[in-house]
């Protein structure tokens, strides 16, 4: 008997067994089958178990396939998938670290002869102090010291313009691939199979050099034209015109060019250059374009025109372009200038005798730009609302263009200077003859009948971090601009009228949404759209109603990335947003004067100087122990601001008070947030407002604990948490998100734990600002309102997961929340509402 039921457990057991292979065997699709499955992949990679049931009632062809069959198809497909992006990635990686090696074995060639010719020098000086014959001697020096120099020779004559040119290439390619320059790394820029490029800046020469070597997919015939068409990758490039070109030998081109160059500020003049430019092959297959400044200060094709410029010397530099085996090109970018330092204010000098703000501004700008466009032609770039890369390209090129038109405001552009009231802190000037034109359509071209008018100021900051006084200005609007101004310059453009509203008291409450439209490929420019949502106000006010819309860039907000300077820069738009929308650019410009120097970190984390709240508090709390304070020490920057504003001329009295009003009061809003971030700053007064580490903040943290244990019966924090002042660490640290709210008619929030500020993307010092139903959808708000009653009874209440909106406009989804009623020290006082996001993250 025992063995007869031992024989009927294996044959039950091996049937089982022999329904599970079957089960589990390897399936042959049909074509028709393959086709019909990635359809539904394209749409969805990971169907769910009803939508893959779902797919087999709807595909006949698909009826003799099970469910799990279906379910391990999609699992081996997404897993291909991954196993082709990895390879793809690995191929690329592999690709630019076989270039970055060939670079770097260039690199070290270069070393080693500069080595061999330091030593031969050294045997030469050894071999002169032991000579014992005085002539000989000196005549050993004169032939050491004597060195060729550049002749004057005729511009007007082409043999002479060739000789230079030769003379040009030979002693650009010194500089690209020789030793002519003493090279050194530049600092933050190490290479990588990451990284853009290898970079380097000069240590000792004549005026300011950098170089720079990368890696681009693109051929050199395309790299050449893009990198000669400095005004569209160099932004301080107003204008370059070829003025005579004939053809050179090799079938190469000899040019004379003419180059204006915008000053970064007001408070200096603008630049321009006199060149020859060189494009020639040489005999191994690359492709040269070098350049060099002709002698002669009058020289150029108009003194006249270049009468508010300082002729700057351009040194021989250019570009080294040779083709990779397999496709690309591997480029050598020389920058070498001498921008004539004693023509600005020495405070600005730092700006025009170093060597690294020129590889910030060019080289290292001329590099991204060209693999921006290499990124683009290959399709790995893909911006939103449809947008062409170069019609958003050009949106950002018009707007930093305006920008600087605004700063330097030259007269042959048609700007004026009006007569100030007698402080000389804003400068105001007139274009009477503006047109404000975006193409050649004449539809969406603008002709005021007065003209535009600029509001502009410069100002030395001491100890600011440029990136997040920038940032700040992005995210918090409201704490600078009047939405009224707004909606005046937004009204003007959009209908040609002139509705001056004058200064009203009233300021911009809403909320603002920021759209992104496209980015750099490392991120250090955005693009995006903002829309400043309306107030509800008078019927005579009814134009200012309705949202405002800006374009926007903004560039510079990471402080651990290398850039030239931090900027801000909008201009009101059409919601309907063409192609060709006519600009006027308005916004902020901080350039560092000096470099940032630090023992430890060299930059404040994002979150510690994002949080004003604590430079901005009064008394005690804005005492930090030994260890908070950030070990950077930030030096000057120099601010510019320039806002332009559309005026009929029976308005300009008006408009030219109102925007000289206007900027002093940005000015001054800008000098309170710049005093509050300043790491050793002290701001004025604002009233009280709770910050990690005041007492109100370690009393609300008891409170929240306390009141969750009371309602909800468990420990929001680990019992061992909750003595003394670590309950306030440990809830700021918390995992999920834990917000406070007020109890108002208009709910706002008043703490947030440092995760809440993540999700909410905000800062503490902003957080004030933001109400209850901003952050919940409709689902989220009725839910709330539903169980409302609940939580005010029982003291808490559970609401489902669903999603809330961040400040920034990004959806963030979350399983589950919890709110709960905070109670005061008395357990009946109603102190504000806590709410609780568990296991929230962007979608």
């Amino acid at each position: 008997m025992a063995m007869a039921v031992a024989q009927q457990h294996r044959e039950s057991s091996s049937g089982s067994i022999s329904r599970h292979l079957d089960a589990g065997k390897y399936v042959r699709y049909t074509a028709e089958q393959v086709e019909a499955l990635e359809r539904v992949y394209s749409e969805c990679p990971k169907p769910s178990s009803l939508r893959r049931q779902q797919l087999i009632r709807e595909c006949p062809i698909l009826s003799n396939i099970e469910p799990k069959q279906i379910k391990v198809w999609f699992q081996n497909r997404r897993c291909r998938e991954k196993q082709r992006k990895e390879s793809s990635r690995l191929q690329t990686v592999n690709r630019k670290l076989t270039a970055m090696n060939k670079l770097l074995m260039e690199e070290n060639d270069r070393l080693q002869k500069q080595v061999s010719q330091l030593v031969c020098e050294n045997g030469y000086m050894r071999q002169q102090l032991h000579t014992t014959s005085a002539a000989t001697t000196d005549a050993s020096c004169d032939s050491v010291v004597t060195t060729p120099q550049h002749s004057l020779r005729d511009a007007n004559n082409p043999a002479g313009l060739l000789s230079i040119a030769e003379e040009t290439l030979a002693e650009f390619l010194s500089k690209a691939t020789g030793t002519a320059v003493d090279w050194v790394q530049m600092p933050g820029m190490k290479p990588g199979p990451d990284s853009v490029g290898i970079f380097a800046i000069s240590q000792s020469c004549n005026g300011v050099a950098a170089r720079a070597c990368g890696l681009v997919s693109l051929e050199p015939t395309k790299i050449a034209e893009i990198l000669k068409d400095r005004p569209s990758w160099f932004r301080e490039c107003r204008s370059l015109e070829v003025f005579t070109m004939f053809p050179a030998g090799n079938g190469g081109t000899i040019e004379l060019v003419y180059t204006q160059t915008y000053a970064p500020t007001t408070l200096a003049p603008a630049r321009d250059f006199w060149t020859l430019r060189y494009t020639t092959s040489l005999d191994n297959g690359s492709l040269v374009v070098c350049e060099r400044s002709l002698s002669g200060s009058g020289a150029g094709p108009n003194a006249a025109a270049a009468s508010q410029f300082v002729r700057a010397e351009m040194l021989p530099c250019g570009y080294l372009i040779r083709p990779c085996e397999g496709g690309g090109s591997i480029i050598h970018i020389v920058d070498h200038l001498n921008l004539e330092a004693w023509s600005v204010p020495e405070v600005l000098r730092p700006l025009y005798e170093s060597s690294k703000v020129v590889a910030q501004k060019m080289t290292i700008a001329a590099l991204r730009y060209i693999r921006q466009i290499a990124q683009e032609t290959s399709g790995e770039v893909v911006y939103g609302l449809g947008r062409q890369p170069a019609v958003l390209r050009t949106f950002s090129q018009r707007l930093s263009r305006g920008f600087n038109d605004a700063v330097n405001g030259f007269n042959d552009d048609g700007w004026s200077l009006i007569n100030s009231d007698g402080a000389e802190d804003v400068i105001i000037a007139v274009n009477s003859t503006k047109n404000l034109s975006a193409t050649s359509n004449p539809a969406n071209s603008l002709s005021f009948v007065g003209g535009i008018l600029c509001a502009k100021a410069s100002m030395l900051l001491q100890n600011v971090p440029p990136a997040v006084l920038v940032r700040f200005l992005r995210e918090h609007r409201s704490e600078w601009a009047d939405f009224n101004v707004d909606a005046y310059s937004a009204a003007s453009l959009k209908a040609g009228s002139y509705a001056y509203p004058g200064m009203r008291p009233t300021r911009f409450t809403g909320s603002q949404i920021i759209m992104p439209l496209g980015h750099t490929i490392e991120h250090e420019e955005l693009l995006e759209v903002i829309r400043l949502e309306g107030h509800s106000l008078p019927q005579e006010d009814a134009f200012a109603s309705r949202d405002i819309h800006l374009l926007q860039i903004c560039s510079g907000v990471d402080e651990n990335a290398v850039g030239a300077c931090s900027e801000l820069v909008f201009a009101p738009i059409d919601e309907m947003f063409p192609d060709d929308a006519p600009l006027l650019p308005s916004g902020f410009r901080i350039i560092p004067l000096d470099s940032k120097t630090s023992d430890a970190k060299d930059s404040l984390s994002t979150h510690r100087t994002l949080d004003l709240t604590s430079s901005l508090e009064v008394g005690p709390a804005t005492n930090h122990a030994a260890g908070d304070v950030p070990s950077c020490h930030y030096s000057r920057s120099v601010l510019t601001i320039a806002f332009q504003f559309p005026f009929d001329s029976s308005l300009q009295d008006n408009v030219a008070t109102m925007a000289r009003q206007y900027v002093r009061s940005v000015i001054s809003s800008v000098q309170r947030v710049a005093m509050a971030i300043s790491p050793t700053g002290l701001s004025p007064a604002m009233g009280p407002k709770l910050s990690p580490g005041s007492p109100e903040a370690l009393t609300l943290a008891h409170w929240i604990c306390q009141s969750y244990s009371y309602h909800i019966g468990a420990d929001l924090l680990r019992s061992d948490s909750l003595g003394g002042d670590s309950v306030l660490k440990h809830l700021w640290n918390h995992q999920d998100a834990i917000l406070c709210c007020s109890l108002k008619t208009v709910p706002v929030f008043i703490f947030a734990n440092q995760t809440g500020l993540d999700m909410l993307e905000t800062t503490l010092v902003a957080l004030q600002d933001i109400t209850l139903d901003k952050i919940f959808d409709e689902s989220g708000r009725k839910a709330l309102c539903a169980d409302f009653a609940k939580l005010m009874q029982q003291g808490f209440t559970y609401l489902p997961g669903g999603i809330c909106m961040s400040t920034m406009g990004r959806h963030v989804s979350y399983e589950q929340a919890v709110a709960w009623k905070v109670l005061a020290a008395d357990e009946t006082t109603v102190h504000c509402l806590a709410f609780s996001f568990v296991n929230w993250s962007f979608v």
